[in-house]
């Protein structure tokens, strides 16, 4: 057999849905994950969303070598931006307790109870839990809900992530920049 063939062959392997077996991982991954958050306290009290993103949630992930990306949204506070000035009234400003740094924190803390030794948090937007025989990696990104408001007073919803630095992504892009 040739190089060409043998990387084919490979290349066929990886192409395709998940087999049965890593399925049933990654549903697995992302249950221990929702679990892991209900248990946890300080979020009893906080309005969240958590779902899956990326190649597991498409269906375009790489056959045995795959995580799940999972986001843990908060949306007691939205964050906003306007593409010009006033095209957003105000109502009122957030008072709660949720910042970037508690939310990550409290997720950090809910994820260690649920996966002793499996967390590894110095990611810089993840918090990354390693896999086990029963589970595949995971990437849990804490994040809150995110309105960009246009000039004819539509909008576009999204996601606000803030890195450990505290510097702010917002998923999907704005419209300046599709």
């Amino acid at each position: 057999m040739n190089n060409y063939t043998s990387l084919e062959q490979q290349l066929s392997g990886w192409i395709g849905p998940s087999s049965d077996t890593e399925q049933d991982k990654q549903e697995r991954t992302e249950r221990m994950v929702r679990e892991a958050v209900a248990e946890h306290a300080p979020f009893a009290q906080c309005g969240l969303r958590i779902y899956a993103k990326g190649s597991y949630a498409n269906n375009t992930n790489v056959r045995s070598d795959s995580d799940v990306d999972i986001a843990v949204e908060c949306i007691e506070a939205e964050y906003w931006d306007e593409a010009v000035s006033g095209a957003h009234t105000i109502k009122s400003l957030y008072q709660g307790i949720w910042t970037p740094a508690k939310l990550r924190g409290e997720l950090e803390a809910a994820l260690e109870q649920k996966f002793p030794n499996s967390v590894d948090p110095p990611g810089s937007t993840a918090i990354r839990v390693h896999t086990s025989s029963a589970r595949v990696d995971s990437d849990v990104v804490p994040c809150f809900s995110y309105r960009y408001y246009f000039a004819g007073g539509s909008s576009r919803v999204g996601t606000k992530i803030f890195n450990r630095d505290g510097k702010g992504v917002t998923l999907p892009p704005l419209a300046d920049s599709l």
